[in-house]
């Protein structure tokens, strides 16, 4: 059952699934699940949105994501009062995109402040690391104060790492929910075109993934597993379970992108039939 109070993420994600939360109250096990697993935690949406009442695990690849996370977690008072100290100019912008923090708190409100005044929320690096994403000449306030301390509250009873997704495996137990939400190796609408983001999450992680499912299943847990609508991860992910087709806006682009309707998969061995 999801809370009534549905926080929405304090980043902007791209691949975020905030189109899936109307959908939760179909998917999620009508008779309750134990411990809450998201080892691609991005924006978070889905952990907002369902609010696990026991323990949580949240992962992701990304290891300046989870030290945010981490941070705001603890110390939401101390980020929000450097973001204060920030400003949503593009001068400004780029002397914050230069700047290399020590401090946690710093580092943070870094984080989210260029997130929150990027162009489109992308979270690009060079090839030495750097955070590279031009200003985005946003207007929206970057700060969200009410917003970064009920995050945080949500935060409190959960258990945050950086690292490789399969890391979860020895921890998954019977009646435990586990939400996937890989990166997109192929492209959406079976338009064949494999390699479309084969360097971040390829085919064979798709593979593995594939098998932490099966290990999944055999603990007797549930999982709840979004993908592009593509021919090659119905293969991949066909195990008999349930499959959905969900259509929803093309979120991802700039001012000329097309914008149109994309379809993905959700996967499930959740039955509320």
């Amino acid at each position: 059952m999801l809370m009534e109070e549905n926080i929405s993420p304090f980043l902007r994600w791209a691949g975020g699934k905030k189109w899936l939360i109307k959908h939760l109250d179909k998917l999620l096990p009508a008779d309750g699940f134990n411990r809450y697993f998201e080892p691609f935690l991005g924006g978070g949406s889905i952990f907002l949105a369902i609010n696990p009442q026991k323990k949580s695990f949240l992962s992701d690849l990304n290891e300046e994501l989870i030290q945010t996370y981490s941070t705001l977690k603890e110390s939401p008072e101390s980020i929000i009062e450097v973001l204060e100290q920030f400003q949503n100019t593009k001068e400004f912008y780029y002397e914050i995109r230069e700047e290399q923090f020590k401090n946690s708190i710093q580092k943070a409100a870094r984080f989210i402040y260029l997130n929150q005044t990027s162009f489109n929320g992308i979270y690009r690096v060079n090839l030495k690391g750097k955070y590279n994403v031009p200003y985005g000449f946003r207007t929206k306030n970057f700060l969200e104060k009410d917003k970064l301390i009920a995050v945080s509250e949500r935060l409190k009873n959960t258990a945050l790492s950086h690292g490789d997704f399969f890391k979860i495996k020895s921890k998954v137990k019977e009646k435990d929910l586990i939400f996937l939400d890989p990166p997109y190796t192929v492209s959406h609408n079976d338009n064949g075109f494999i390699k479309y983001n084969q360097k971040l999450f390829s085919l064979k992680d798709q593979e593995r993934l594939s098998k932490l499912i099966d290990h999944i299943k055999d603990q007797g847990a549930f999982y709840i597993l979004t993908n592009a609508a593509h021919k090659k991860i119905d293969e991949i992910f066909n195990k008999g379970d349930y499959r959905f087709v969900k259509e929803r806006a093309s979120l991802v682009g700039g001012i000329n992108a097309e914008r149109g309707q994309i379809k993905e998969y959700v996967f499930t061995n959740i039955n509320n039939s």
